[in-house]
């Protein structure tokens, strides 16, 4: 029986060298984050589910509204998340082909800070604001 390798702490990740990037360590620490984002993103949406399935009707105009507009809110969140959940999974398939932490648009890494303040980010924060940039430019 294999033993479970224990996860480094966000400390202990900070800590590490720029030439310890995206090891063994830091990916099963990246890991572990996305599978819980993961197991939470899909416990809320059966969540949901289940809220509701169990609304009742109410007889008032105003209150019928009023739930009406909760469900509407509720459902928007669940949409964010769902696209979100999409991201998550992505990520956990970059760390099983090699590819987490690494830009997809120059192959820099993408930086440790980064990645711990949102763990499905793709491009480096350079290429993140160049991006930006071109959409405001072309939007405007």
């Amino acid at each position: 029986m294999a033993t479970k390798k224990k996860i480094i702490t966000e400390k202990e990740l900070l800590s590490m060298s720029e030439d310890e990037y995206m090891n063994e360590d830091q990916l099963a620490f990246f890991r572990a984050r996305l599978e819980a984002m993961e197991a939470q993103l899909r416990h809320n949406a059966g969540q949901t589910t289940e809220t509701l399935r169990q609304t009742q009707l109410a007889p008032d105009p105003l209150d019928r509204a009023t739930i009406e507009e909760e469900h509407a809110l509720e459902l928007r969140t669940r949409d964010r998340e769902r696209k979100l959940l999409k991201k998550v999974q992505a990520a956990i398939k970059r760390i099983d082909e090699g590819e987490y932490g690494w830009c997809a648009e120059t192959g820099e890494p993408i930086g440790v800070a980064r990645l711990l303040a949102r763990p499905t980010a793709t491009l480096s924060l350079e290429a993140q604001q160049r991006r930006e940039l071109k959409q405001k430019m072309y939007n405007d």
